[in-house]
């Protein structure tokens, strides 16, 4: 059985854990165990570890079909399911630390540089806050992101932004996840009081993004077209599975809703020509996002099989593609709600509820498209002034 046929297997096991996830604020033990039994929290894992070192077009099929049932735990499934493919970026010391002892460890993570990563002989001291971490609760360490300092790539330099692995033992969790969507995702606050970690742990996203060419240490040992894609791109496209299938479980409830629901004069909705062209307008968006998240890392992998090294403006245009196919998404998700019954603003209505996770979902910093519309504009256009962001 396929991970995507997996997953649609396990749709009423996750969607029957959504709400008690949502209450509790983390994923319940069943929706854990029912991503593991899918596989996709090791499906980027190389497989020389027992990972399944899918194609990443069937790994962001899965997460959207995760996240048609239950999007906090689509959204797990794509945060902490792409760490692994990260962490293969590493040298060969930091994946035995990280994997030696149990292969299926799960990794967190923050990357938002709000806390400190000072770079210090032999490693990097590490302290502060970081916030937004999904699935922090259901793992066994920790990944965050830092500026430390500036390096210098072909002449030019750079803020040096570093993501540095940290043991669980490193870092405590604050719990402050008090939202309206995504509940169940627990993404709570990490907090270091001061750690050292060595130099192996940390790796500098300015090699990335300006290094490609130049081989990671983990590429080395993992050397399959996966592992050759961009950071930036590919943490975009994952991002942009777990909204697009927060915004399939939104339409996937107002079409059972819909279905029976009639108006105050006893008439059912269905028949109604308007109601039929405002589904029919959704539908085409939704499908539309769902071919571009498809599209860009079926073209993703395609380069990376040919050894190519793409451009600074393809990655750009990527990036802006499935982040405006996400955004898109979510516009459909806004304008079923709008003609949704006034009922649906109650709390407990099923469809306030899927509402509110399409729209956290689709405010992640990454799906914030504007900057990455004016990174690949200017650079087609041949601007001088071109927008900065990680490619």
């Amino acid at each position: 059985m396929s991970m995507i046929d997996k997953a649609r297997a396990a749709a009423p096991t996750l969607a029957a854990a959504d709400a008690e996830g949502a209450a509790q604020g983390r994923l319940t033990d069943e929706a854990v165990a029912a991503l593991d039994s899918i596989g996709v929290l090791r499906a980027l894992q190389p497989a020389r570890w027992g990972g399944g070192e899918v194609h990443l077009t069937e790994y962001a099929e899965t997460v959207i079909e995760i996240g048609r049932s239950s999007a906090s735990a689509g959204w797990v499934a794509s945060v902490v399911g792409v760490h692994p493919w990260q962490i293969a970026l590493f040298p060969e010391e930091t994946q035995t630390e990280i994997w030696g002892e149990d292969p299926a460890r799960k990794i967190a993570s923050s990357y938002t540089p709000t806390g400190r990563i000072e770079k210090v002989p032999g490693g990097y001291q590490v302290s502060g806050r970081w916030s937004f971490s999904s699935g922090s609760g259901i793992c066994d360490g920790v990944i965050l992101g830092g500026i430390a300092g500036r390096r210098e790539v072909n002449g030019v330099e750079y803020p040096d932004f570093t993501s540095v692995i940290l043991d669980r033992a490193d870092y405590r969790i604050e719990e402050t996840w008090n939202v309206a969507g995504l509940r169940g995702t627990g993404s709570n606050d990490i907090v270091v009081d001061g750690v050292f970690v060595p130099e192996h742990r940390g790796q500098s996203h300015v090699l990335y993004t300006h290094g490609l060419g130049t081989p990671l240490p983990g590429q080395e040992l993992n050397d399959g077209p996966l592992y050759r894609t961009p950071w930036a791109v590919t943490f975009n496209l994952i991002i942009a599975a777990g909204a697009v299938g927060a915004s399939l479980g939104f339409y996937d409830q107002w079409v059972a809703e819909t279905r029976a629901r009639r108006t105050n004069y006893g008439q059912l909705l269905r028949e109604e020509h308007l109601v039929q062209n405002h589904l029919a307008e959704a539908a085409w968006q939704l499908d539309a996002a769902v071919l571009k998240v498809k599209r860009a890392a079926d073209e993703l992998m395609e380069a990376a099989s040919r050894h190519e090294i793409p451009s600074l403006e393809q990655r750009a245009f990527w990036r802006w593609d499935v982040a405006r196919a996400a955004n898109g998404a979510t516009d459909a998700v806004q304008e079923l709600m709008r003609v949704s019954s006034g009922r649906a603003a109650f709390v407990d209505h099923p469809l306030q509820t899927r509402f509110q996770d399409a729209i956290s979902a689709s405010s992640h910093a990454f799906l914030f498209d504007d900057p990455l519309a004016k990174a690949w504009a200017g650079r087609h256009l041949g601007a001088e002034k071109l927008e900065a962001v990680h490619l």
